[in-house]
């Protein structure tokens, strides 16, 4: 997992919208060590990459298709989670279940009102635990928001032009989604909902709450090294314990620094869906993700 980018990898950068110039190789940059437990540190946007990288338009401007996934229209502020009553009865203690019965839970569960809408409940994508190996490790679990209309149609997150664009960033440093992707394929793909809102609306708190049981667990069972939430929604979820003065900090103040779920990193960024429909913020996308790497091979 290099960021030392051959000519295909810059090319496919230069689709993105994405000038890597100026972008030390990956060894030449370092990543402050991070202290267990630590609150975030209110720390301005990182000075190297907002210098050194800067958003280039697409050589060929075409509408952005309309994403499959949701996301704000301008830059997304965090809304904390509010209080709301669980309903056990509607959904299962997973908080010892293994990959399996996680998969069966979240196609069971009847928590909300989401599970009257979808087509299909999204578990995730990419590399994760077998029978024969109950606990497994990644090097990045991305952390969306919440499946779309493609999403609920196919049962696989980020499968529209948000996820063509999140393949492409995996693809320009080498990552892959696919779980046969050997060392290239240590990702494993999510969102913090399981089901579609109708119309791709907004995840509401309650929901968001339901859904949190079976993120954690993911987590606990996949055991990345870095987690990267994508999107405010993502950020809320794995942030909001450590953080409840999250409410209205707008996500670009969140990101260009690490924080923490429990002990694990976390690097917040924009949404693809957010970048389709602002491309200028390419770079600083890529500049979270150079991050998010450094943090993995530093793990």
């Amino acid at each position: 997992m290099s960021l030392d980018l051959d000519a295909r990898q810059r090319a496919l950068l230069e689709h993105m919208g994405v000038r890597l110039d100026f972008l030390p190789p990956l060894h030449e940059r370092t990543v402050a060590p991070l202290e267990a437990e630590a609150p975030a540190p209110q720390v301005p946007q990182s000075t190297q990459t907002t210098q050194t990288l800067r958003a280039q338009p697409s050589p060929t401007r075409q509408p952005s298709p309309r994403p499959s996934q949701s996301a704000a229209q301008a830059e997304p502020a965090v809304v904390a989670p509010s209080a709301v009553p669980a309903h056990p009865s509607a959904r299962a203690d997973v908080s010892q279940a293994d990959w399996g019965q996680l998969q069966e839970a979240v196609r069971g569960c009847t928590a909300c009102g989401l599970c009257q809408t979808r087509k299909q409940t999204v578990f995730g994508v990419g590399t994760a635990p077998t029978p024969d190996a109950p606990l497994t490790q990644v090097d990045l679990m991305i952390v969306g928001e919440a499946p779309g209309e493609n999403e609920d149609l196919q049962g696989e997150p980020f499968v529209g032009a948000a996820g063509q664009l999140l393949d492409q960033m995996l693809a320009a440093t080498g990552l892959t989604r696919d779980p046969q992707g050997g060392a290239q394929g240590r990702v494993y793909i999510t969102n913090v909902l399981k089901c579609r809102p109708p119309g791709n609306r907004n995840p509401q708190p309650d929901e968001v709450a339901q859904c949190s049981p079976f993120l954690q667990r993911q987590i606990e069972l996949v055991q990345p090294k870095v987690l990267v939430a994508m999107g405010r929604f993502g950020a809320q979820a794995l942030l909001a314990s450590q953080h409840p003065d999250l409410q209205g900090v707008p996500l670009g103040k969140l990101r260009g620094q690490p924080h923490r779920h429990g002990t694990t990193p976390v690097v917040v960024s924009y949404h693809p869906a957010y970048l389709l429909r602002t491309p200028a913020d390419k770079a600083k996308a890529w500049a979270d993700w150079c991050l998010a790497l450094s943090l993995a091979q530093g793990a």
